[in-house]
């Protein structure tokens, strides 16, 4: 909870903020945010916002809508994380709701982090996640293309062949590469040829190096070291409740410890610190990719335990037409 009203925090310094709240949850949320961000009491299964929530969209106009994807759960009843997902799957309805945005209901299984989209026709995604069997095992690849085309307007798909190492929602793109902006991305990396991550991450550069945007342009590729790996402990093992119908968390797991699942707010950029030595390095390079931005780095290991971070719990609307 601390963590999470951290990020909150963070984000706040730029930009409204609304944290979706259980019932449970709702006073203890007002006591530990500040006045300025607004809570509202969301009904949900888990607590991720980016992949069960809505994306955005908006027009030429500056019209704002929301896209509903359906969600279930990282894989449903083969491989899912959790059941059920039932409360998860409306998020978007409830948002769209409280954001008195028009919505669409996209008729495919999507989860806000299994794409990152540059705003100017180009998305990228893994293979690994969007042609995994178990989100939607009737459709083809280009069906899936060409469905995600004409909701967000895609015009130039860029595939990566997996996500970071036991990434256990098969492989978010979000955790492994992301757009800086237009042209330029940022991807996880290692030096460390033992590491399983060695060989995703040589096999992301390569595809990425071969390619173009919808624009036509080479991307600029920076490479971002992940932190030494994350090991669950013991006292994190035994800390975690079971709860029938989700994964367990084993003593030594390795988590899927990246830098790339950071925030971009006004003004800011959230990003997840680790105690590890690369915290350092990570957040010099961000500060030069995001000259105009402050960098804040939030203590995020309890996050990265529930399987994600700070990209994972957040989920950006754009301000649209004034």
């Amino acid at each position: 909870q601390r963590a999470f009203a951290a990020v909150a925090t963070a984000i706040s310094q730029g930009e409204p903020v609304t944290m979706g709240v259980s019932p449970a949850q709702f006073q203890n949320a007002l006591a530990m945010l500040p006045p300025q961000v607004r809570v509202v009491e969301i009904t949900n299964n888990d607590s991720w916002m980016r992949d069960c929530g809505p994306t955005f969209v908006v027009n030429a106009k500056g019209d704002v809508r929301a896209v509903n994807w359906q969600f279930n759960a990282w894989g449903g009843l083969e491989g899912g994380l959790y059941f059920p997902w039932d409360q998860d799957d409306l998020v978007p309805l409830k948002v769209a709701q409280i954001e008195r945005k028009e919505y669409y209901s996209a008729p495919i299984v999507i989860e806000g982090g299994s794409i990152h989209t540059d705003g100017e026709g180009t998305l990228m995604a893994t293979e690994e996640t969007l042609l995994n069997h178990n989100r939607n095992p009737s459709l083809t690849r280009a069906e899936i293309e060409q469905t995600l085309s004409d909701y967000l307007g895609v015009e130039k798909f860029i595939w990566l062949e997996k996500g970071v190492f036991n990434d256990e929602t098969n492989g978010h793109i979000d955790n492994i590469c992301c757009f800086i902006r237009p042209g330029v991305v940022a991807l996880t990396w290692t030096d460390d040829k033992s590491d399983p991550q060695y060989e995703i991450s040589q096999s992301a550069f390569e595809r990425l190096s071969a390619t173009t945007d919808a624009r036509g342009r080479k991307l600029e590729i920076h490479k971002i070291h992940q932190p030494t790996p994350v090991l669950i402990t013991e006292d994190e093992s035994g800390g975690v409740d079971v709860v029938e119908g989700t994964m367990p968390r084993q003593v030594g797991d390795r988590l899927a410890a990246s830098y790339i699942n950071f925030y971009i707010g006004n003004g800011v950029i959230v990003m997840p610190s680790f105690n590890d030595p690369q915290d350092k390095e990570a957040h010099q390079k961000l500060a030069e990719l995001f000259p105009d931005r402050k960098i804040i780095a939030v203590p995020a290991r309890e996050i990265l335990l529930g399987g994600g971070n700070i990209h994972c719990i957040t989920q950006q609307q754009p301000l649209g037409r004034k």
